[in-house]
Order: C-alpha cells, then structure tokens, then sequence
C-alpha cells in the first residue's frame, strides 16, 4: 500500500470526497444538507420538519457536505497540502484530534456570531482552518522582536491570528458583494483552535523523546 493512503489525512479526503459526491448526485434525497449542515438555530432548540443528525454530531457531518464540485475540490487541495505537512509533524493520531476539534471550534465560533441563524453551515472549510493554523506555527518562523523567545511566539502568533482574521473578513465581504455566503467566523474560530493546540500537540508527541 503507497505510504500516502495510509495517512490519516487521506482517509479524510477520501471519506469526504466520496459523501459529497453522493449528495451531489441526489443519493442522499433533497434534504441532506439541511440534515448534516450545521444550523446554528437548532443548539437553541429549533426543530426542523424532518429526519436529522443530532446537533452535537452536525460540526462532524457538516464537513462531509459541500455545495459545488468547486467548494470540494479547493477544500480538499487544502487538506492534503497542509494536513500531510501536519500530519509529519504532529502524528497521526494528533491530525485526527486537530481536525475534530478544529470543526468544533469552527461551529462554535459560527453559532456565537449568529446563534439564531437558521441557514445551515456546511465544508470542512472551518476544520481545515486549523490544519493551516498548525502549519503556519510548524513551518513558519517567529521574528526576534524581543529577546524573549517565549513572547516572541506569543506575539507572532498573534500575528498569524490577526492577518487571518483579516484576510478572512475581507475575502468574506467580497464574496457577499458577489451574493455568496462564507462562514467566516467558522474559519477563524478553527485557525484559532490550530494555533493554540500546535504547540501542545507536538510536546505530547516527543514527551518521551
């Protein structure tokens, strides 16, 4: 078996990959979206007038759902481009943890900005936003602003949230100016969580090293 279908981050654009590709085609009925998307509304209680996931799983499902061959294609160039990368880094088990929780933190950070929208949320736009938070930390290298390299660290990673955060708020305004709508606190609520957790993560790799 070729070393790449044994990563973790090849499993995950495969599974992906082959669940929208069933939603695009209709296998799944007319309301799959509604069904695996995450709607902010329902954590507050709004029901919806047919079969569902359970709301604490829809953070999960909803990165198995996309809207277009597009939206797919460029989510997945992105997690393979940054998950492999992170994956030799942080471990496998570490990616899968990484990718879990970062959906999670994306959802939340999309359910505080609009806790009673009712459009569903759907990608694995916001999980591999941490993905790229871990790689930004792993790959790139913090200036000497001060002779203390712990602040050092802490500042450019303030660094990376910021620009982040900026880029995405931009790119989210221009999108909506086209009548598109991106779930840019989800995006930034993942590279948050991928910021934080990098550093963690890879202690708890070489504990014993």
């Amino acid at each position: 078996m070729p070393a790449f279908t044994r990563t973790v981050t090849f499993w995950l654009a495969a599974v992906t990959t082959l669940v929208s590709a069933v939603i695009f085609l209709g296998a799944l009925g007319p309301h799959a979206i509604l069904s695996l998307g995450f709607i902010p509304a329902r954590v507050g209680g709004l029901a919806i007038p047919f079969d569902e996931v359970p709301v604490l799983l829809t953070p999960l499902t909803a990165t198995l759902v996309h809207g277009s061959w597009a939206h797919l294609s460029f989510n997945m160039l992105m997690l393979v481009w940054c998950g492999l990368a992170v994956e030799r880094v942080l471990g496998r088990g570490s990616l899968a943890f990484l990718y879990v929780l970062g959906g999670y933190c994306a959802m939340v950070a999309q359910w505080a900005a609009n806790p009673l929208e009712v459009n569903p949320v759907i990608g694995a736009s916001g999980a591999i936003s941490a993905l790229i938070g871990a790689y930004a930390l792993s790959f790139g290298r913090a200036k000497l602003v001060t002779k203390n390299l712990r602040l050092n660290r802490w500042i450019h990673i303030a660094w990376l949230a910021v620009a982040w955060t900026v880029l995405q708020v931009v790119i989210g305004w221009s999108a909506g100016q086209q009548g598109m709508l991106l779930a840019t606190p989800a995006h930034v609520g993942g590279f948050l969580a991928g910021l934080l957790l990098q550093r963690p993560l890879l202690l708890w790799r070489y504990r014993k090293a």
